[in-house]
């Protein structure tokens, strides 16, 4: 169905501020404004995008500098072995440290260190558990079949010990991931266990202050097909990808009964796990336009950070959901995403951001949008598409005449493919990946 798109600030939820100073302000239900739409800062965007590394698993830190600064992503997650080289990629690229793991008195002294270095986003506990069982106080915990109750009690633990920790208490916690897989109701389908919610344990015990999901956009049952993107960030969606509602709603196991759809929307929540498997050049440009769409659409519709799973080629098992090659040259989703950043570059929080009054007309299902604002006042609105085949002919309104519009193409380079000069309006052809229209 195509239609003229009024831009309002409903349903978009975006969790604002640093992570390292505690800071959660939601952007949510505010009253509609039929005509204008406020933009979130670059930088705010750009902070949210990160990457799985394995610096833990023994592979040089060195390698990946160049990497890093190239995607311009600004978080990557990683567990404490080797922390001097996690402290070392931070000073040499700036990134922050989602720091993973299942122990609690060692992951608070690993996140105690990363913290004083100024190199810690955020404390996540155990990675899957139904596929990497855990031990806790002598009880083993997690697997296919066996007790969830250590694992909960090992992240209840986990959460007290950050959050009774003066060096740390400000940074947030990611719950376990693949809560969805318990197989007795310890709660883990909850942040804090509400009143009368029937767990196995007591009501009011705090888990994380974020859900975490691996809802890989590649979804359980492989397949590509329009809005692949924008459904795996749904955040009620029950359907073929592993999101927020079989972890959070209903667990996927056992059903389970967690949120509401309505709770489920304003949910602070994050994705440490996503990506897409690419074995040939034709993979490749598909791996590419759909992890920049993921980026954007996980951050419109509310996720606070996405990782996606993996930086390098081979390192964390087989597949070929890298971004680079094992030689660490860029496969074509590492030469996007560094034009999607590079294009969007800016290190500046936007203190008030502004409003654009802009419309699209034409528009399919299948073209999302997101208006950024750069601190020097520029407007960037990423325009993208999620259509398998064919165009959409779409045009943006933008409610004014502007003296510059620059558009770019997240797939062909960091230069614009195009100047328009005292421009009210712009002309896209809109298919499979982002667009970014610049207004000064």
């Amino acid at each position: 169905m195509k239609r003229v798109r009024r831009h309002i600030i409903l349903g978009l939820l975006v969790v604002l501020g640093s992570a390292g100073a505690g800071q959660q302000t939601l952007l949510q239900g505010s009253e509609p404004d039929e005509t204008r739409l406020v933009a979130v800062g670059c930088d705010t965007f750009l902070g949210s995008l990160g990457v799985n590394t394995h610096v833990d698993q023994g592979y040089s830190p060195q390698s990946y500098i160049q990497p890093l600064r190239y995607l311009g992503v600004r978080n990557i997650r990683d567990s404490r072995r080797n922390l001097s080289g996690l402290v070392m990629l931070h000073a040499q690229t700036g990134v922050r440290v989602d720091l993973l793991g299942s122990e609690v008195v060692e992951m608070t002294d690993a996140a105690d260190t990363l913290a004083r270095a100024g190199a810690l986003l955020s404390i996540e506990g155990p990675n899957e558990p139904n596929n990497f069982p855990v031990t806790y106080q002598g009880q083993q915990g997690g697997g296919p079949t066996g007790s969830w109750t250590a694992v909960a009690q090992l992240q209840m633990d986990l959460y007290s010990a950050v959050k009774n920790n003066p060096e740390l208490g400000t940074y947030p916690v990611f719950q376990v991931s693949e809560g969805g897989a318990e197989t007795k109701n310890v709660g883990l389908q909850f942040l804090t266990i509400p009143t009368a919610a029937g767990t196995l344990l007591s009501d009011g015990t705090g888990f994380a202050d974020y859900a975490n999901v691996h809802n890989y956009v590649s979804g359980v049952r492989g397949g590509y097909g329009d809005n692949q993107a924008w459904q795996a960030a749904d955040p009620t969606l029950n359907a073929r990808w592993d999101g927020l509602y079989g972890n959070y709603g209903s667990t996927w196991k056992r059903h389970f009964r967690g949120y509401s759809s309505a709770q489920l929307e304003a949910l602070p929540r994050v994705t440490t796990e996503t990506g897409w498997d690419a074995a040939t050049l034709d993979d490749e440009r598909t791996q590419g336009v759909i992890l920049v769409n993921t980026y954007l659409a996980q951050f419109k519709r509310g996720w606070r950070y996405t990782f996606i799973y993996q930086l390098g080629e081979g390192e964390g098992g087989g597949g070929n959901q890298g971004l680079f090659h094992q030689d660490w040259t860029p496969k074509l989703a590492a030469n996007y995403i560094h034009n999607l950043t590079s294009i969007l570059a800016d290190n500046t929080p936007v203190a008030s951001p502004g409003r654009l009054d802009y419309s699209i007309a034409n528009a399919r299902d299948t073209v999302h949008d997101l208006l950024l604002q750069k601190s020097d006042g520029a407007f960037e609105l990423v325009v993208w598409g999620e259509q398998v085949t064919g165009d959409s002919n779409i045009v943006v309104n933008l409610g004014a005449t502007y003296t510059e519009v620059k558009i770019y193409d997240a797939t062909s380079g960091i230069s614009p493919v195009r100047t328009l000069t005292n421009a009210d309006s712009v002309v896209l052809k809109i298919n499979d990946h982002a667009m970014i229209v610049e207004i000064r």
